[in-house]
């Protein structure tokens, strides 16, 4: 099976997809690694992690003092240090890049550091790897819908970083090197459902930006699903996009409000965002095939692009693209347990199951 045997490292492994993330891998689905690696910067954040997956009756001296005994192995460092990536990357199989800097407006006022974790350290990795002769099989790189067509800080490093480790398969064929991109992850660290959540049980107003507003929603499980696949069945070069729904923010909202009567206040659109984000752009249609419940996009390089599949799409893949509707948001919000009223605990913004 696809882990069988192997080491994964986890950069940003203590963030809201890292956790589930190393969930999924620990529970087997898709075979057993030999070892996991949470490579992050955060101690507070990895120590909790770690006591969360031991056994009650171990003590915490044991859980701490035996971490490179264990299954989960916990590593402090950062993708900006090459030093320390060196070492985290020695003995490993499958790297997961998702380590980030995410949220658009801090990286608006510091766009350098966002260009230090998102790009130079993808390039770090790259190097890594490469000076170094490690023998790692596939690197993934974690991006997002507003890398595609970018207008904010945070999309534009995203946007390199999918060049960084696309263009890294020329130099270094001996690794795969493939990414993912996907929208809104559902209730996920800094999104918007949680502050709904918050402005509700406060008793409003719940703010929205512009209602006609659309967004891609996701939920942590799928997007594992989407690297999971990705680590399956893409080609080196090439980028996996989930064929996912959207919903209008306005829909979001009152669908979280229902009978509440809780005031609904527009404040219109923010700096760096977009009405409705793209998965696919229209340049990218012509190099873009249908793999199961996905899209592959392939890779503009020539010594890497294939063209013997069809082209799955004639245009742009949207949020505005098959909204649903009123009934459809609530339904999927609910599917997700993510309703007002379900059984939520947060933790720093953070959804908590």
């Amino acid at each position: 099976m696809l882990f069988d045997g192997k080491t994964v490292l986890v950069t940003g492994g203590t963030g809201s997809l890292g956790k589930v993330l190393v969930r999924r891998l620990l529970a087997g689905s898709a075979g057993t690694p030999r070892k996991i690696v949470v490579y992050s910067r955060d101690e507070a954040k990895q120590h909790q992690m770690r006591l969360t997956y031991m056994h009650k009756a171990v003590t915490t001296d044991e859980v701490i003092y035996r971490n490179f005994m264990q299954t989960l192995e916990f590593r402090i460092g950062d993708v900006r240090d090459y030093p320390a990536l060196c070492s985290a990357v020695r003995h490993v199989d499958i790297v997961i890049n998702a380590a980030a800097l995410k949220q658009v407006p801090s990286c608006e006022y510091f766009p350098h550091e966002a260009l230090l974790t998102n790009c130079v350290g993808a390039q770090n990795l790259v190097r890594a790897i490469n000076e170094n002769g490690y023998p790692v099989e596939t690197v993934v790189g974690v991006s997002t819908d507003k890398a595609c067509k970018p207008i904010n800080v945070m999309g534009m490093t995203k946007a390199l970083q999918e060049r960084i480790f696309l263009a890294a398969n020329i130099l270094n064929p001996k690794t795969r090197f493939i990414g993912v991109r996907y929208g809104n992850v559902l209730a996920s660290r800094g999104s918007v459902i949680p502050l709904f959540h918050e402005q509700i049980r406060s008793g409003g107003p719940v703010t929205i930006t512009v209602p006609e507003m659309t967004r891609f929603l996701l939920s942590l499980d799928r997007a594992v699903d989407t690297i999971f696949a990705a680590l399956e069945g893409a080609r080196p070069g090439e980028i996996y996009v989930p064929n996912a729904p959207s919903a209008t923010v306005l829909n979001i909202a009152k669908s979280l409000i229902g009978d509440r009567g809780t005031e609904i206040r527009v404040v219109g659109i923010r700096p760096g965002e977009k009405m409705h984000e793209v998965l696919v752009s229209e340049e990218e249609v012509h190099h873009c095939a249908r793999r199961g419940d996905f899209y592959a996009v392939r890779s503009m390089l020539p010594e890497l692009a294939g063209n013997d599949e069809v082209n799955a799409l004639t245009r742009e893949f949207s949020s505005a693209d098959n909204v649903l509707d009123r009934a459809g948001t609530e339904a999927l919000l609910r599917e997700h347990r993510l309703m007002v009223d379900d059984p939520l605990v947060y933790d720093d913004g953070e959804l908590l199951r």
